[in-house]
């Protein structure tokens, strides 16, 4: 692999090489050492003599440093020349200034720009050459849009990415790509222009040893740095030290300082042969910066990087606006989120509805993968979450560790506890609320390990580099340094939404309180409500009871009178008369039927059932040996195509319920063959359409191939004395089988339907309790 020939084992430290461990006490401010594409010349600020002068001006200008040291200005420059600079002198400072005039005066050598600026007591001159390779363009039209164009970015991303493509634009580099720093001083690719055919590096992480302390120090001070071919061999400064301070100058500020031979070793690594980086700096903190690349050697005139530096300082100006716009934005969307939730949750009547079952859900509140809602003994999960079994453990944990926390968070669970690590694909990173003084009932929302999130969009290879048996730094091994700084460890929850949570707990702990309150107030009503229903009930029992058995006795005189009348007085009176006797007859027999009916409803609620273990089959043989007359005389075959379950029951009631069906099977057919069906619903594919639990209940039927019954009719039918014919057809009837079927089977806790069409027949099911 190429490197720079400056081995790492260069000693910059006292008996100290300079690797991976130490390079962030390197002191890359005092190299001696500039890139040699130009050259430098100090000069003593009182006597703007030249005490220094890089070792290649004898290549570059046909005059030996040695030469230089000791003279002024003069030796290079037309009077013309000299007079602009001395004019300048004054109000030069420690950023560079080009000079308006270019350095011809040796014939035979290429032109060269100069750069000005004053630091550690010295006057620095640095000349860079002007060659016909240079990109220089400056077109104000376009820098106006472009200005234009960051401000009007939505967001900090945006004007980013605004502002790479707008540096790759005007300098032509291969990448350009906005590198953020985070709190932790590592850093990511969150901005990139780059060219089509080179592997992105957007959502790249790099750890905080990438740039040493003193790197980001000089960063601050020193807004851009060039490095035009990366493969240069450095030259020295002749002499090395500063003549009255006898040390290395402070070469900060410097264009053409050279710079430190790891970095040089991570450009080649990364193939990168040309490189400008322009900081961006907000309130006084290194926050990030713009970074180019290029893959072979690349010059970029001074006037256009002072223009890339200007799109960095305004970037750098308005990235606070920015970060609070987005942030406003980011408060804003939970806001109006929470709003949302807020009206779902107190609309509904179960509250956790409103927390799961609509858009927008407790996941959407957040920038999150997962989320979780532990109450009442039942666990629901929205998105990427841990499994049931996790949560409960991560519950069990939070009861054992963070009892009284209300709000707890962190971005490292697996930090708090090693179990952790299990889930830290999905929740390395834990944000709950603790929803009442119930011990397990939380609220959860879940960040994934960074690592989970983040692509490596470099190279994939091992490619460690050693030389003399240094290790030199390379792009994957700097990936592998980040992800091991980070792993088991989120994105960190930020303030806005640890309140926002916070907010969420205590609006459904209000929501909770109402409901209580609601619910004891209803309660109490219904308690009441309940007792008096009762009395009512058992008063009305107990009318109809003693009603039905008071009028039986005088109902069954007046019967018997009428009998005497028609058989000892019938020759005394007239057609009429008779008629009238035999109607009232009938009559009183519809009434006795009637009174019957009532009194058998009345008993069947009040009195008690005796359950026992029955064997629905001899019980329903029981039914039909007594309706076998009726079977026989209308030419009914009955079937039960398989046998009948044993169950607890009461036996006479459900004898009834099975003698009121299989009566009005009979009695509600008009067909010439008569059929008649008892059996056990399937439970598998059940042909009935009303849900049933079978886990719990057996369905029964009774199928008959009858009139059948319209579908308005389905329910009315159940009511007491409801007939839907005339008094004299299909036998007659008072219409209370139905209804004393449906009390007796909700003695027994079960139901009672009827799926059928008109014409079509009917099949009765009802219910009957496994667990009596």
């Amino acid at each position: 692999m190429a490197h720079s020939g400056v081995k790492l084992s260069d000693e910059t430290l006292v008996g100290q090489p300079i690797d991976l461990n130490n390079c962030d006490r390197e002191p890359i401010h005092i190299p001696g050492l500039i890139q040699p594409y130009g050259f430098l010349l100090c000069l003593d600020e009182q006597t703007r003599q030249v005490v220094m002068a890089s070792a290649n001006t004898q290549d570059l200008l046909g005059v030996a440093p040695e030469e230089l040291v000791g003279t002024g200005l003069g030796r290079l420059m037309e009077a013309e020349q000299l007079i602009e600079v001395e004019r300048l002198w004054p109000s030069i400072t420690e950023q560079g200034r080009l000079l308006g005039v270019r350095l011809d005066r040796v014939l035979n050598r290429p032109f060269y720009k100069l750069i000005l600026h004053r630091y550690d007591d010295l006057l620095w001159v640095e000349g860079e050459p002007v060659a016909d390779t240079t990109v220089s363009a400056l077109d104000l039209p376009t820098l106006n849009l472009t200005l234009g164009s960051l401000l009007g970015a939505a967001t900090t991303l945006g004007m980013c990415q605004v502002a790479v493509e707008q540096v790759r634009a005007l300098t032509g580099f291969d990448r350009v790509a906005v590198y953020r720093f985070t709190p932790d001083d590592s850093g990511e690719v969150i901005a990139e222009a780059v060219r089509e055919d080179l592997p992105p590096w957007l959502g790249m992480h790099y750890p905080a040893t990438d740039i040493p302390k003193q790197a980001r120090a000089m960063y601050l001070k020193n807004w851009l740095r060039f490095i035009p071919d990366a493969s240069y061999m450095p030259t020295p400064l002749v002499p090395a030290r500063h003549p009255m301070s006898n040390r290395p100058p402070d070469m900060t500020y410097s264009v053409l300082r050279s710079v430190s031979p790891i970095h040089i070793q991570y450009l080649h690594n990364m193939g990168s042969q040309a490189t400008m980086t322009i900081s961006l700096i907000e309130d006084g903190r290194l926050w990030g910066m713009i970074t180019c690349h290029h893959q072979s050697p690349r010059l970029v005139s001074y006037e256009l990087r002072d223009l890339c530096q200007f799109l960095g300082k305004t970037l750098s100006a308005l990235l606070k606006t920015k970060q609070q716009y987005d942030e406003l934005a980011y408060r804003q969307r939970i806001a109006e989120t929470q709003t949302r939730l807020f009206e779902l949750v107190s609309t509904q009547p179960n509250f956790v509805d409103g927390l799961h079952r609509f858009s927008p859900t407790l996941l959407d509140v957040f920038d999150c993968g997962g989320a979780a809602i532990c109450f009442e003994g039942e666990t629901i999960r929205l998105g990427h979450t841990p499994t049931p079994t996790q949560l409960a453990d991560l519950v069990d944990w939070l009861r054992e560790f963070a009892p009284n926390e209300e709000v707890f968070h962190t971005d490292s669970y697996a930090q708090l506890n090693p179990a952790g690590r299990a889930i830290r694909g999905t929740a390395s990173g834990i944000l709950a609320i603790r929803l009442a003084q119930a011990p397990n009932e939380y609220i959860f929302w879940f960040r994934p390990e960074q690592l989970q999130t983040v692509t490596w969009a470099g190279r994939h290879e091992k490619n460690q580099t050693t030389v003399d048996g240094q290790i030199f730094l390379s792009p994957r091994q700097s990936f592998e340094a980040w992800k091991q700084a980070v792993e088991d460890t989120a994105v960190p929850w930020q303030p806005l939404e640890i309140a926002a949570a916070r907010d969420i707990r205590l609006f459904i702990s209000d929501v909770r309180l109402k409901i209580f309150n609601e619910l004891q107030a209803r309660a109490r009503s219904l308690t009441a409500l309940n007792t008096e229903l009762e009395r009512s009930n058992e008063e009305l029992d107990s009318f109809a009871y003693v009603a039905s058995h008071d009028l039986k006795e005088p109902l069954r005189g007046i019967h018997n009178y009428s009998l005497f009348l028609l058989e000892d007085y019938a020759d005394k009176l007239d057609a009429e008369g008779v008629s009238k006797l035999r109607t009232l007859v009938r009559l009183s027999q519809r009434m006795e039927a009637l009174i019957e009916s009532l009194l058998r409803i009345s008993r069947a609620g009040r009195e008690e059932l005796n359950v026992e273990e029955v064997d629905l089959n001899e019980l329903l043989a029981g039914v039909l040996e007594l309706l076998a007359p009726r079977f026989e005389q209308t030419g009914t075959t009955v079937a039960v195509p398989i046998p009948l379950p044993t169950l607890r029951c009461d036996p006479v009631r459900l004898g009834e319920v099975f003698n009121n069906l299989l009566t009005n099977a009979l009695r509600y057919n008009d067909r010439p063959e008569k059929h008649v069906e008892i059996g056990v619903a399937p439970t598998a594919h059940p042909p009935y359409h009303r849900l049933v639990d079978t886990t719990a209940f057996e369905v029964l039927y009774v199928k008959d191939n009858g009139i059948g019954i319209d579908a308005r009719h389905h329910e009315s039918i159940f009511r007491i004395f409801k007939r839907l014919h005339g008094q004299d057809k299909y036998g007659g009837g008072t219409g209370a089988g139905l209804a004393i079927v449906k009390k007796m089977l909700d003695k027994h806790g079960g139901e009672l339907w009827v799926e059928s069409e008109l014409g079509q027949g009917a099949t009765f099911y009802f219910t009957i309790s496994k667990l009596l």
